[in-house]
Formats: structure tokens, C-alpha cells, sequence
């Protein structure tokens, strides 16, 4: 099991100013914040985090949110990290997401849902060194 995860606190979360309350809910539920800081994301930059998705239709839209304001990439650390904070940010759709989630709670919209969370071990590997180098990370386990 992997014990770290990226989660980035999307342009919604930092515009409604939930950010002290969305990392106050992810230290409750036992997540160590190893990095963290506000970006701008660039086209290019927002393009290369989201490659995956550049042949699906919501791509272009996807860029344009991500790029609209700042944003908060945060490194996590916990044991079985992935797993859970996919349960603490709960379903992309708020509306099915569980009681309680950040989405629940937060989320306006699929798109505009507050918060992004590595969907697996090796894609929260490469996420994390998307946005910090191995010199921000000198306490996390693994880097």
C-alpha cells in the first residue's frame, strides 16, 4: 500500500475561500500535509496534468476551470492514502456523492466539484512531482 496522494484544492475551492476549511476536513480524517502551495496553472501546464483526459470531450472545458484562477496542489501522506482520501472527497458527481465528503459539502457541479485526488499508488507518484520538485519534498516517504 502507498502512503501519499496529491490533492489539489481546484480555482472554486480557492474562489468561495474554502481552503482552511477543506484542509482542516483532510487533517481531521488523519492525512499529514507534506508540501503544499497556490499555483496558476498555465494551459500548457493544466495540458500536461490532464494528458489522460486530452481525447474526451470535457478536455477543453477542463482546461479553461483549471486554469481560471489559482489553485492549491497539497502532497498527503497517510497510510493507504489513494483509497482514502477517494472516500473522504467522495463521487465526482457531488449530487452522488456520500453524505459528508468534501464534494457533499462543497461541490457545485461534476466540473466544478473543489477538489482533484490521485485516482491510483503510481499516478499519485507522478502527480506529486508534477508540481514539487524532491527538494520540496524532503520529509515525504518514497522521495
Amino acid at each position: 500500500m502507498n502512503n501519499k496522494t496529491l490533492a489539489i484544492l481546484k480555482p472554486d475551492c480557492v474562489k468561495k475561500n474554502l481552503i482552511g476549511k477543506v484542509v482542516t476536513l483532510i487533517q481531521k480524517a488523519g492525512f499529514k500535509v507534506s508540501a503544499m502551495k497556490m499555483v496558476k496553472l498555465t494551459p500548457d501546464a493544466a495540458k500536461g496534468f490532464y494528458q489522460i483526459h486530452k481525447d474526451r470531450p470535457f478536455f477543453n472545458d477542463l482546461i479553461v476551470y483549471m486554469t481560471s484562477g489559482p489553485c492549491v496542489p497539497i502532497a498527503l501522506e497517510k497510510e493507504n492514502a489513494v483509497e482514502d482520501f477517494r472516500k473522504l472527497i467522495g463521487a465526482t458527481d457531488p449530487a452522488k456523492a456520500a453524505e459528508g465528503t468534501i464534494r457533499k459539502l462543497y461541490a457545485d457541479s461534476i466540473q466544478e466539484n473543489i477538489v482533484h485526488g490521485s485516482d491510483s499508488n503510481e499516478n499519485a507518484a507522478i502527480e506529486i512531482l508534477h508540481f514539487f520538485s524532491r527538494k520540496e519534498l524532503p520529509d515525504i516517504n518514497g522521495f
